[in-house]
Order: C-alpha cells, then structure tokens, then sequence
C-alpha cells in the first residue's frame, strides 16, 4: 500500500467534496475542481476526510493510489488557498505589462510576447519585471509559467531571460582576453 496513499485527506472549512462513481468533484470559495479516479481506487468520504483506497494489491495499483490522493489533495488546497507561480524577468529593456486580461511582453525580439490565460488562470504583474500566475488548478498554474518562461529561458552568460522567482542559474564563463 502506498504511504502517501493511505493518508486521509482533511477538508477544511468552506469545501465539500462529492463522489459519483470515479469523479471527485471538489467546491470551495475559489472555484470548482474535478478529479477522475483511475478505477483501481475507491473513494470514500468519511466525518471531513476523504479516503482513498486500493480496490487491489497490485504494484502499478499501489503506484496510482499515491498519485489519485495527492490529484484530489491538490484540488481540495485549489478551491481553499489556491496555487501561485512568480516570475522574474532579467535583462535590459526586457518588461511585462497587463493589457486586459492578456500579458505582453517585450523580451528582446522584434515583436511583442502576448499571452492569453486560460479560464481559471489570472496573471498579474508587479514592477514591469515579475509576473504572477495563480489559479486552483495546480497543474494549469504550471504549465502557464512554464509557458511564459519558455518565451526566452534564462541565458547561462549573463542571466537574461525569463525565470522562476529564487531560480539558480548556473553561470558560465566568457570567452577569456587575449594576453
């Protein structure tokens, strides 16, 4: 049985969580998360936890009981906290503006970077150079940065680029002078 699987998952004030066959659906004050259970896991929910269960005792069954809890924990922290990505953007001239609800960027090409989240996602931006990007959805929140950061990742001779907030960038050495 999975570690991490066996642990009950405690809803906590505000969120309710109904079970209709393999589909979780989780409400709270940010919104409205669903989660498809794999059918190998069973999904009770017992006095404010929610149990999750292996149906047998297989390995690759074991391996999706972790997996089906943290998915429906994750939705449970969404709708209650919600999940937040910041961003840094090194370089001169290089900056974020919001225009609407659309994020344009100017990161050293010969046009603007415009980005369009998703429903769900609000991107915010803070002194022309840091980005957030918050959202229930802990994978859509991710894969938003991961979008904005992969319009120009960080270089490794002088850090220009987009970055995650507390990100290391291994630096490299330049060309040495001639003696």
């Amino acid at each position: 049985m999975s570690r991490i699987g066996k642990l009950p998952i405690e809803l906590p004030q505000g969120v309710e969580v109904k079970v209709e066959g393999h589909t979780v659906t989780v409400k709270g004050p940010l919104g409205t998360e669903v989660v498809e259970v794999r059918p190998e896991i069973s999904v009770k929910v017992e006095d404010n936890h929610v149990v999750l269960t292996p149906n047998n005792d297989e390995r690759k069954t074991n391996a999706l009981h972790g997996l089906m809890r943290t998915l429906v924990a994750n939705a449970v922290k969404g709708v209650k906290d919600g999940f937040e990505k910041k961003l840094e953007i090194v370089g001169v001239g290089y900056r974020a503006n919001m225009e609407g609800t659309k994020l344009n960027m100017a990161l050293g090409y010969s046009h603007p970077v415009v980005i369009e989240p998703p429903a769900g996602i609000t991107i915010s931006v803070e002194a022309n150079t840091k980005v957030s990007v918050k959202g229930s959805n802990k994978q859509m929140v991710g894969d938003i940065a991961a979008l904005i950061r992969s319009k120009r990742p960080p270089e490794v001779y002088k850090g220009k680029g987009v970055k995650y907030e507390g990100e290391y960038i291994r630096r490299k050495a330049g060309k040495a002078g001639k003696k």
